[in-house]
């Protein structure tokens, strides 16, 4: 039987930017806060000199361990799902400060175009462009409303970068510079300017220089060392938690930190949650965590399957359409990071100096800007070009035909080391009716509850637009004179790989409680005083990187949690037929 501790006023479970934003705050203004972290207990001290690629990169020490939880993941609803069992398949991250740790550190907001989506799309192209299976619905909040969040968000990491040429929305500048311009992505530059593009340089969580945060908390500057994406930073210059939110909340009196602590249900009387069911994984004991308010602000498939086992929500069912949760799965990842390699007989750059979002970038091409009345997909993308740092174990480019082992691979791979570019591109990523999650009724993890499942198949719009992000990528290298240039093959269906770690959906939010789990300030329609924060949040995916969205949310939650602790209740009203009944 689990032990009952201590009533608080909130709970928070998991430690990224959403959780750690919120405990924040929440312990700002005096409120008893503790916060769950299944992970180790970690700080930036942990990652001095953590600059070993064959674990990091390689083995991906700071990811989710999968022999003990995972996911399964089918194709289609008629299939026997299997487990996702190799983190090159599958990026969760772990520990204190989760995913926004390891993160590379590019930073967008999303447009006005994604909160209002389907509005803007019925109303510039009408009702017949939305194909039948397109979940595409209007997030209940609109881009107005959250650019204070965005600016908060900002402020507090630190972002570094500058103004988008054609964004006409943005107000505030970035609180830092913008990283430096190396020979790669002037060329870049160049060639897009040529083709008519407005480039510039990617918004950074490296920060150019030594900045100290609102809340007093001091971020370093970026040296350009390599070691970013799949590493903690090494010199505490990374807008993370470890060096924002974290050590904020730790200097309350209020908070608690709480590590190896994994979160296995929300208590829940039918109407309201009383409090959290946690484990502590060193010595196996239950306890029960009463509280006023849960903040639910894990990774996408912890949230989804934390309000699943709790039975808390109606599960989503693709053959009706009808329940909320589980309902538009989605995200960034295999099929939305393609485009084209070139490679150079003459021109050399430095591959092996640089950051995770050092480099440079156009929105020409996003779903605000290009008329999607003469395309055969809705939305856009964002063109990129990154220079992260090579290091020779996971970086040999070579030309296609290449042999993959031998003396020509040897060969070529020195030789081109030095001498290719990468560019990609980004597209929105509209979310599916037969794209879900829900509990596996075979496989189990560690504790013998059931793993989530994923079900995801492609759709022409998501083959579509990748042919077209790879065709414009292609051009564009060949702009920049690549005496060779590669471009990636669309596949036919997904393969089961999640990499690239942008999962989203299954709690998400809006203004009808038949279609959305949460309204705009990410509080559960089915129990007022849950909080469900995250990128399952998300309706659909913008054509940019998550983070500032995922951060951007945290506050607006933050804000709606305090607003119910004074005076309690919904704090939106639904809209739709269940509102009206």
């Amino acid at each position: 039987m689990a032990k009952k501790l201590d009533k608080v006023d909130v709970v928070v479970i998991g430690t990224g930017w959403a959780g750690g934003s919120i405990a924040a705050e929440l312990s700002k203004k005096g409120h008893s806060v503790v916060a769950l972290e299944r992970g180790e207990d970690k700080t930036q001290q942990d990652y001095i000199g953590a600059k070993d690629e064959l674990r990091y990169t390689s083995r991906k020490i700071m990811m989710q361990d999968l022999s003990k939880e995972t996911i399964t993941s089918r194709n289609t609803s008629d299939e026997e799902a299997l487990p996702v069992r190799t983190k090159n398949e599958l990026m969760v991250g772990t520990d204190v400060g989760g995913g926004s740790v390891h993160w590379a550190g590019a930073t967008y907001r999303w447009s006005p175009f994604d909160f209002e989506i389907r509005s803007r799309v019925e109303k510039e192209y009408g009702k017949d462009k939305i194909p039948k299976g397109m979940n595409l619905q209007d997030w209940g909040i609109t881009y107005k409303e959250m650019e204070k969040y965005y600016e908060k968000w900002e402020k507090t990491a630190g972002i570094s970068g500058e103004k988008d040429p054609i964004d006409k929305h943005r107000k505030m500048d970035y609180p830092n510079p913008p990283t430096i311009e190396t020979p790669n992505i002037k060329l870049f530059k160049d060639a897009a300017k040529k083709l008519g593009y407005h480039p510039f340089q990617v918004p950074s969580g490296n920060v150019t220089k030594q900045y100290e945060n609102p809340d007093g908390e001091t971020i370093n500057q970026c040296q350009y060392c390599a070691f970013c994406t799949h590493y903690g930073c090494d010199f505490g210059a990374k807008s993370d938690p470890l060096v924002t939110v974290i050590p904020t909340a730790k200097k309350q009196k209020k908070f608690e930190l709480r590590t190896l602590s994994e979160a296995r249900r929300i208590v829940y009387d039918g109407k309201k949650a009383t409090g959290v069911l946690y484990v502590d994984l060193r010595t196996g004991e239950e306890y029960e965590q009463p509280c006023d308010v849960v903040a639910v602000a894990g990774f996408t498939f912890t949230n989804n399957r934390i309000l699943m086992m709790s039975k808390i929500g109606t599960q989503y069912d693709p053959k009706t359409g009808k329940g909320t949760i589980g309902r538009n799965f989605h995200g960034q990842f295999n099929i939305t990071f393609l485009g084209a390699r070139g490679f150079f007989k003459d021109k050399k750059f430095n591959m092996a100096m640089g950051a995770g979002a050092l480099g440079a970038t156009f929105s020409d091409l996003a779903g605000e800007h290009i008329d999607n009345s003469k395309t055969d997909f809705i939305h856009g993308g964002g063109m990129e070009i990154r220079q992260y740092g090579d290091g020779p174990i996971n970086n040999n480019p070579v030309p296609k035909g290449t042999p993959r082992w031998g003396k020509e691979f040897k060969e070529k791979s020195l030789f081109y080391a030095n001498r290719y570019v990468q560019v990609w591109f980004t597209p929105g990523v509209p979310a599916w009716s037969h794209n879900y999650l829900d509990l596996d009724p075979t496989y189990k993890d560690h504790m013998g509850d059931p793993l989530i499942r994923a079900t995801m198949r492609y759709s022409d719009q998501d083959r579509n637009i990748a042919k077209y992000g790879i065709e414009k990528a292609k051009e564009v290298v060949e702009k920049m004179g690549a005496d060779i240039v590669d471009v990636d093959e669309v596949p036919e269906e997904f393969d089961h790989i999640y990499d690239g770690g942008h999962y989203a959906g299954g709690v998400i939010m809006g203004e009808n409680p038949e279609t959305s789990a949460v309204n705009n300030y990410l509080q559960m329609w089915d129990a007022e005083n849950i909080f469900v924060v995250g990128a399952s949040a998300f309706p659909h995916f913008g054509n940019r990187h998550p983070t500032a969205t995922v951060g951007a949310l945290g506050y607006r939650a933050a804000e709606g949690i305090e607003k119910y602790l004074k005076d309690g209740g919904m704090l939106v009203e639904p809209k739709g037929s269940k509102a009206k009944a």
